[in-house]
């Protein structure tokens, strides 16, 4: 590819295109996005990448956004909408592709799925082959990459899984829960995608890629709840059909009701690797089921760690619900406060919490929890702190542990209390002069059913101890700061005193 020449990438903000992003990024490959809403990603792109704004189905804006485009990455798909999604996607196709062959577009990459047409595919996965053919159909060298169940935080099919193992410890369990997939690590579908844009030679290809395992959603449902330890019976049944399951996933994993029938009866379809084309292609070799999940949950703690929870609650779509936003399998419930002080006084009260000083609100009831964590074999609340002034990344803190430090920023706790899941207690300091923004975060990794009991039923609790705790803590910040300026104003006074003083005495 010349170095003049740019990647287009469609679908930057949806699950495949946000994570490729950050790989052409890190390559220094000259990208632009397009998309309809540039304002929520010009803040997250380097220097070399461009945002424009446009839309597949308006042939005006793709004029501009291939301008100059020798690579396009097609990661476009119409399942959201409430119109008919299979039309829709055929229209995209169609106008992305003429619209690419007038500007000299030399490759895309598509990335749809599997499944067999000698078999009656579902409509979305008819669509998405359809998708692929249409984009062929313009004469262009086209690298369709398909791919069986996607296992990665955030993607619809490990989410299904997880909302459905994490809150049924008894699952009825339909037809579709054996049928076959062979599921392929998001990592390793990037690997693909990235190695794609070396490919030459002026010929398209359709690359079936997946894992080595080849097992049935039931299986892969067991493979998460043994690694999130969560023990689950699963009792087959003959009658559940995709169209009566998606009427149940409707209700009891609700945020897939809008997508989830479109999505549910393609689930009838096999979705196995056929040929070894991408073996004899690349060098990639995929992760088992096993690793895949692992890694999963491994990307969520990392990516966790590296969250600012005012960035990301704002992003987060729909209000907060009644017990806290949904990322992933945490609960999180955030709340802030302006605190009339700078951002070192803000943060004072948060640096000497906990041990002698306190929790800022309720102690009773926190000595009362540490009370029943020793009779259930917890280290109670009795450690304490090292040192009543100073923290440092590992300290025990009462029955949490110092997770992150940044002084005059950031501390994050995780709890070591007894649990039937993970905490964590976050404060986070932003501002600058003498206004500060104090957020507080409570974080929980809940274990299966009873974990959502736990946290559904000390809640309203929570809201009372959390509300109160960053109330006081604001309180204490604001007249260590105003006592500080009454100082400071005082030695002022003192000062022009004795200078009138000295002044007389001349």
């Amino acid at each position: 590819m010349s170095d003049s020449k740019i990647v287009l990438l469609t679908g930057a903000t949806g699950y495949i295109g946000g994570r490729i992003l950050p790989l052409l990024e890190a390559q220094r490959v000259k990208t632009r996005c397009l998309t309809r809403r540039p304002e929520a990603l010009r803040q997250h792109v380097n220097n070399l990448t461009q945002v424009v704004q446009g839309d597949l189905l308006d042939t005006d804006s793709l004029e501009t956004a291939l301008s100059n485009v020798d690579t396009a990455y097609y990661f476009v798909h119409s399942m959201g909408a409430n119109r008919d999604f299979e039309q829709e996607d055929r229209d995209a196709a169609k106008k992305f592709s003429y619209a690419a062959r007038r500007a000299g577009v030399q490759k895309i990459i598509y990335l749809g799925e599997l499944g067999h047409r000698d078999t009656t595919l579902s409509k979305h996965l008819r669509s998405r082959q359809e998708t692929g053919d249409i984009l062929r159909s313009s004469g262009i060298d086209v690298i369709e990459f398909r791919a069986s169940i996607v296992i990665g935080s955030g993607s619809f099919s490990f989410e299904l899984i997880r909302a459905l193992v994490e809150r049924l410890p008894v699952m009825i369990c339909p037809r579709w829960l054996a049928i076959q997939a062979q599921p392929i690590a998001i990592e390793d579908v990037l690997q693909y995608l990235m190695a794609a844009l070396k490919i030459t030679g002026g010929e398209s290809h359709i690359i079936e890629i997946g894992g080595p395992d080849q097992v049935s959603y039931g299986e892969i449902m067991r493979e998460y709840a043994r690694q999130r330890g969560l023990r689950r019976l699963m009792i087959p049944v003959p009658v559940l059909t995709p169209y009566l399951s998606s009427l149940w996933l409707g209700l009891v994993t609700p945020v897939y009701a809008r997508i989830g029938r479109k999505l549910v009866e393609s689930l009838r379809n096999p979705t196995l690797v056929s040929n070894n084309l991408a073996d004899a292609m690349f060098s990639i070799r995929p992760r088992g089921l096993r690793a895949a999940i692992e890694r999963a949950l491994i990307n969520e703690d990392q990516q966790m760690a590296q969250t600012r929870w005012s960035d990301a609650l704002s992003s987060a779509g729909p209000p907060k619900t009644w017990g806290g936003t949904r990322f992933g399998s945490r609960i999180v419930d955030s709340r802030t406060k302006t605190v009339a002080a700078s951002p070192s006084k803000a943060f004072a009260p948060i640096q000497q919490i906990g041990g002698k000083t306190g929790w800022y609100y309720g102690n009773w009831l926190w000595r009362v929890r540490g009370f029943l964590d020793l009779l259930v074999g917890g280290v109670g609340i009795r450690r304490g702190r090292r040192d009543a002034n100073n923290l440092c990344v590992g300290d025990a803190l009462d029955f949490w542990r110092v997770e992150r430090f940044e002084p005059g920023r950031l501390l994050r706790l995780q709890a070591e209390m007894k649990l039937p899941g993970r905490a964590w207690l976050e404060f986070e300091v932003t501002g600058e002069a003498n206004s500060a923004t104090l957020r507080q975060t409570a974080i929980f990794d809940p274990i299966g059913l009873f974990g959502l009991a736990y946290w559904y039923a000390l809640y309203p609790l929570h809201q009372l101890i959390f509300a109160g705790m960053l109330r006081n803590m604001v309180h204490g910040a604001e007249k260590r700061f105003a006592d500080r300026q009454l100082s400071l104003d005082e030695n002022i006074d003192t000062a022009k005193q004795d200078n009138v003083v000295g002044r007389r005495k001349e």
